[in-house]
Formats: C-alpha cells, structure tokens, sequence
C-alpha cells in the first residue's frame, strides 16, 4: 500500500462534500501538473490519501481511500490527464494544520513544504504516521 496527500481548495471541493458521496464516492480530477498527473497515474487501489484543504485553512482533515485507479479524466479535453476515484474514509476530529506540520522536523523532508505548489504528492509511510498521531493530540 502507498499513502499520498491530495489538495483541494475547500470552496471547490470539500472533506464534507467527499463525504456525501458515500461508497460511491467521486472522480479526484482536473489535475494539469505533470508531475501531479504522474502521482494519480502510480495510486492503486486501496491507497489511503490525505484529504488536504488547501489556500483556505491549510491544513489537513482527513482520509481518503483510492477505489478505482486512473483513467482518462473527463474534464480535460485533450485527453492527456488521468483522475483516479476516491472514498471518503475519515474526518480529523482535530485537523493538522500546515503550521503544525511544519515545525515537526520529521517532517520537513515532505513535498507539502517543499514543493507546496504540488497538488497530488506521495507521502512515506513514517509520516503518514506521524501526521496521523497529530490529529489526535
């Protein structure tokens, strides 16, 4: 299994709306970076994600579980970009805030800091710990 980290801005799509899509759940698409695009392209399914609020309130609020891996996404009409779908599997009870993460020095080696740009990143087992023991402190 691998972890990854998946961003969305809160005001286009939330942890509550993943929510309400149940078992179904719903397409991770309109991803144009490259680098990104790769990431969803390397997911399998049974891949847990950090679900990731991203410009409003940077920070960390739950989990997601990749259920059907990539496939062309529909929203791109050049047929060059993938979107995997996912399920929501949890709500943080406390979110873990990018401040927070930030001043773990286990943690200063993630793409979220490093590459902060980056939509989809891959995320090592150690700190998907970590960040997981965060949200229940």
């Amino acid at each position: 299994m691998n972890y990854w980290l998946l961003k969305s801005e809160p005001n286009v799509w939330s942890i509550d709306q993943q929510k309400k899509t149940g078992t179904k759940g719903a397409p991770w698409d309109g991803v144009r970076n490259y680098q990104a695009a790769k990431n969803l392209k390397s997911m399998k399914k049974g891949d847990l994600c950090f679900f990731y609020h991203s410009n409003i309130g940077k920070e960390i609020v739950g989990i997601v579980e990749v259920i059907k891996e990539s496939y062309i996404d529909k929203t791109d009409k050049t047929g060059k970009f993938v979107a995997v779908t996912v399920q929501f599997k949890s709500k943080f009870s406390k979110p873990v805030t990018l401040e927070n993460i930030k001043k773990n020095k286990d943690l200063s080696h993630l793409a979220l800091i490093k590459q902060s740009r980056l939509s989809v990143m891959p995320v090592d087992y150690k700190s998907w710990k970590i960040i997981n023991n965060m949200s229940k402190i």
